[in-house]
């Protein structure tokens, strides 16, 4: 009765309180990939012969294996190792456990036991030449363990005696690659003397010091094969490169090398006595078969000298490109190598008394019976005593006649590098390098005229020198006229006739190649700033003028007699008394070239009469610093703007964007700087008339031209920062943040004018979500700027980010008009150099009324010449476009080889487009121009590269589009009909 009762009692007070019942743990699954050792070994194991293993193994090395599966992978193939008998299988699974071993994230040293194991059994030489490369790669992915490169070092010393040259040349690679030249351990683990390549460590038995490891790889230069002599010398100079210092010991047999039968061994033994001469440059060597003595780099640059005229050419190829860099050999051993003949200095000789001293001990006497008895009787062997061998006389005149072009151009550039730190050996090379301007090959030509202008300051040329330089001139490829142009800038000439002859041949050139116009002009600018002296006398023979008559008045419209008044005015400017001489024509002349061509004539002080236009105020003395002040002050101007409703805000920037244009105007050296301000200004300008009062009290119906108004002032905000930051170089952090600012405010302007045009909320949900992610992106972008930013737009909204994620559209809509009525002005900081893109189409020139012919449906070449200044990544990002009269357009993205780079931040693009359109009735133009390509993606992923949450990537989508940059040319052309 008590037992059910006590049922019942349970049974109802379970109705009333439902205890939880534990429920079963949930399986949990795990997703694995299939393992990539058992794919493998089920590959191998269907191998029936050693040709497929190969393929298997072939197909595998394309695959990619996880860090996780390396030593499964390496664990199967070494199992399959030790079962196969088919030498180049086993081969090919060597070469797979070095690939494996250079997976990322995987630690190789768990697999260098077993690889270390393979040696014991391993008989085929190729075998072991494959196991030893595997070594070098886990002992190059472990540099700080100490003990593993003892260990590898020791299997290279046990191989070093294998009868096959490819383990000699692994082993000697593994001691230069892999031999310490830190403090090494002892036996018990601590550091021990310095520069121990193999010392003792636990586990290892023995230990190599230096020295010992230099003579043994040393003996190796005297190996039977050439390819272990030329390992060896490698070697040798992979422990100078990581920081041992190679003992002065082995100079003679680097020498020795140097006379070698194989090309690649005298090749390597160059740089082995080059790196030597480096080390020990001031230690004194004697010279064989003679009792003098001289600086072992003096000796070195002899032997290397004499190997200029060595039988193979990839050697003197060498041997020229070392010879440039010993800067410290002697002058007189510097100055051998342009002469032929041998110096008396370089000799040893005997005086006079010691040679009478000689005749007395002989005793013999001069009787005066016999013509020149009295002569010395010494014989001189020139090989035997010479200083500096005879084959290194006149190594640069041998180098510089060489029949292969590879070995001229070497012999110029040492040439160069060497005249630029001896003044007095350029003087004397001088003669060589104008002879090459008559090579054969164009790339010499371009390369001796490039080196004659690097050394330029440091010689005068005489008339004959500057003939042979002007004859050049005639050379039909554009970049060796041009380069000769550049050359002839920063020239120094002798005499007046210099002047005039460059004259002539310049004005020549002109008439035979009018597309030089511009270079031979800068040209005349600078030789006329250089040699103002030399120009005076000739004054009056170039402007045509007379003490007593009247001359002509020549035409204004030649470019020769542009480039006269262009030499002549440049040279007054540092001759006063050259004005004098000036006819009234002349000064016309200069007034009108002072406006037109700003860049080439420079401002003079004309004496009686007033100064020409922009020659005071701001282009007078010290112009540069008072238009960086003017530049200050106008934007200092501008911070007194708190906010863009302020009254005379529109009016203050307007006056000083127009005040900004016209100083970039006539300050070339603060265009970048002046245009950007301006920019910037405009596009506070266009967001103040957005944001008139009257556009957002009014019904959208009443006021719908201050609408479209608002709407362009936006889409053009947007096009402008994308000038601003891709068209201007030099920016910094800070003013890319102020440029993403100004979009960010377009960008809303942009919302706000879409939420009130349209209806519903369905279509302003993407665009709120979009616009908010863009705003979080600015945050990470530019958290470092954030600071500097507080009372801006951007600022504003930050500090409301937890109630803008929250709120819906409509409420986000009216938050941004606010704002951005209500945002203070940002200030623009400029950064110490800013520099604008800018392009200058030169050829076609435009001016040409005669249509370029050609059948419709067929191409036609159209040649494009310009000039690019201050732009980044010109291959990539400079697109030449071509607009027809009926509105089609193309774009063309010319070839790299199209770009030529004459100068730092200068470009040049000469290419061809191809021009092609059905028949017309008459001819008509064409515009062409110059694009900039744009991607906002590379500007974000070279800002976030540089912040601490570089996983992230930015909400904005990459933004692509062009520039247009640069003056377009219009061309006639006339395509007609085909003929039937």
């Amino acid at each position: 009765m008590a037992a059910h009762l006590k049922k019942r009692v349970y049974e109802e007070f379970s109705k009333v309180v439902q205890l939880p019942q534990e429920e079963a743990p949930a399986k949990k699954l795990r997703l694995t990939k299939p393992s990539k050792s058992a794919a493998l070994h089920i590959d191998l194991c269907k191998a029936s012969n050693p040709t497929d293993a190969l393929q298997y193994l072939l197909h595998f090395a394309r695959s990619s294996v996880e860090a996780e599966s390396v030593e499964g992978v390496v664990r199967i193939l070494l199992e399959h190792y030790y079962k196969e008998q088919d030498n180049s299988v086993r081969l090919k699974i060597a070469s797979l456990i070095g690939l494996l071993s250079k997976t990322q994230n995987f630690n190789p040293e768990s697999i260098l036991d077993d690889t270390l194991n393979t040696f014991n059994t391993e008989k085929s030489h190729q075998v072991l030449a494959q196991l030893l490369d595997t070594l070098l790669v886990i002992g190059t992915q472990l540099p700080e363990s100490l003990i593993v490169r003892h260990r590898l070092i020791e299997v290279a010393y046990k191989h070093l005696s294998d009868t096959y040259f490819g383990v000699r040349n692994k082993c000697l690679q593994l001691l230069g690659c892999l031999g310490n030249v830190d403090t090494p351990l002892n036996k018990d683990g601590q550091g021990l003397v310095p520069a121990v390549i193999g010392g003792s460590a636990p586990g290892v038995s023995g230990g190599v010091c230096v020295r010992d490891a230099q003579s043994l790889i040393s003996d190796y230069f005297a190996d039977q094969d050439p390819r272990v002599r030329t390992a060896a010398i490698k070697a040798m100079l992979q422990l100078h490169e990581r920081g041992l210092k190679i003992q002065q010991t082995i100079y003679d047999q680097a020498c020795q090398l140097l006379c070698d039968d194989y090309e690649q061994v005298r090749s390597a033994a160059v740089q082995m006595v080059w790196v030597l001469s480096q080390l020990y440059p001031e230690s004194i060597v004697p010279i064989p078969s003679s009792n003098e003595q001289v600086r072992l780099v003096d000796d070195s640059f002899g032997k290397i000298s004499h190997m200029v005229s060595d039988g193979s050419w990839v050697v003197r190829v060498q041997a020229a490109k070392t010879l440039g860099n010993m800067l410290q050999v002697s002058p007189h051993f510097l100055e051998q190598t342009l002469d032929k003949k041998l110096m008396s200095d370089l000799r040893r000789k005997r005086t006079a008394h010691e040679r009478a001293k000689e005749l007395y001990a002989s005793g013999e006497f001069s009787s005066g019976r016999k013509w020149a008895d009295d002569a010395p009787k010494e014989k001189v062997d020139t090989s035997a005593v010479n200083l500096i061998a005879s084959g290194a006389c006149g190594a640069f005149v041998h180098g510089l006649e060489d029949e292969m072009y590879e070995v001229r151009i070497a012999a110029v550039d040492a040439l160069s590098a060497l005249a630029q730190s001896s003044a007095s050996f350029a003087e004397k090379c001088l003669d060589f390098l104008v002879d090459m301007f008559n090579d054969e090959i164009e790339e010499v030509r371009l390369q001796s005229i490039h080196v004659l202008r690097q050394i330029s300051t440091n010689i005068t040329l005489r008339e004959d020198q500057l003939d042979t330089v002007l004859a050049v001139l005639e050379d039909s490829s554009r970049d060796i006229r041009e380069a000769l142009h550049e050359l002839l800038c920063f020239t120094n000439v002798s005499t007046k006739e210099c002047i005039q002859l460059a004259l002539l041949e310049l004005l020549k050139n002109l008439t035979k190649y009018p597309t030089d116009r511009n270079s031979v002009w800068k040209c005349l600018k600078f030789l006329g700033c250089r040699h103002p002296t030399l120009v005076l006398p000739l004054v009056p023979e170039l402007l045509s003028t007379h003490p007593y008559f009247h001359t002509p008045e020549p035409d204004m419209d030649d470019p020769a007699y542009i480039a006269v008044l262009v030499l002549v005015f440049n040279a007054a400017q540092s001759c006063p008394t050259m004005t004098a001489l000036f006819s009234d024509h002349t000064f016309r002349h200069y007034t009108y070239l002072r406006d037109s061509l700003s860049h080439l004539v420079p401002p003079l002080r004309l004496p009686g009469r007033t100064q020409a236009p922009g020659v005071s105020g701001i282009e007078g003395s010290g112009s540069v610093e008072s238009a960086q002040l003017f530049l200050q002050q106008s934007l200092s101007r501008i911070s007194t703007i708190h906010n863009l409703q302020d009254p005379g805000a529109q009016d203050l920037l307007n006056f000083t964007i127009r005040d900004l244009q016209r100083l970039g105007e006539l300050q070339t050296e603060l265009a970048g700087a002046a245009d950007f301000s301006a920019t910037y200004l405009r596009c506070q300008l266009l967001l103040t008339k957005a944001l008139q009062e009257k556009l957002w009290t009014m019904a959208v119906p009443l006021c719908l031209k201050h609408n479209a108004m608002a709407t362009a002032a936006a889409k053009q905000m947007l096009e402008e920062t994308y000038k601003l930051e891709f068209l201007y170089s030099g920016l910094e952090n800070r003013q890319v943040a102020t440029i993403h600012h100004v979009r960010l405010q377009a960008k809303a302007l942009q919302l706000v004018l879409t939420a009130r045009t349209r209806r519903g909320v369905e279509p302003l949900i993407s665009v709120c979500e979009k616009f908010l992610q863009e705003v979080e992106s600015f945050q990470r972008l530019f958290v470092v700027e954030l600071p500097h930013l507080q009372e801006s737009f951007v600022g504003k909204l930050l500090d409301l980010s937890p109630k803008l994620s929250a709120c819906k559209p409509g409420e986000l809509v009216k938050i941004l008009q606010t704002t951005l009525r209500q945002s203070g002005f940002l200030n623009l900081k400029l950064p110490k150099q800013v520099q604008r893109a800018s392009a200058t189409i030169i050829e076609p020139t435009g001016e040409s009324d005669n249509p370029l012919r050609f059948t419709s449906g067929l191409v036609v070449a159209l040649d494009i010449d310009a000039t690019l200044e201050h732009v980044q990544d010109p291959h990539n990002t400079v697109k030449v476009q071509v607009l027809y009269p009926d509105g089609q357009s193309h774009v063309i993205q010319p070839k790299p080889g199209d770009f030529r780079s004459p100068g730092p931040h200068r470009h040049r693009l000469i290419t061809q487009v191809y021009l092609s359109h059905s028949a017309w009735t008459e001819a008509c133009q064409i515009e062409v121009r110059l694009l900039l390509a744009y991607s906002s993606s590379r500007l974000c992923k070279a800002v976030w590269s540089d912040s601490s949450t570089e996983g992230l990537q930015p909400a904005e989508g990459a933004t692509e589009g062009t520039i247009p940059f640069g003056k377009p040319v219009k061309v006639f052309i006339m395509p007609k009909p085909a003929r039937r």
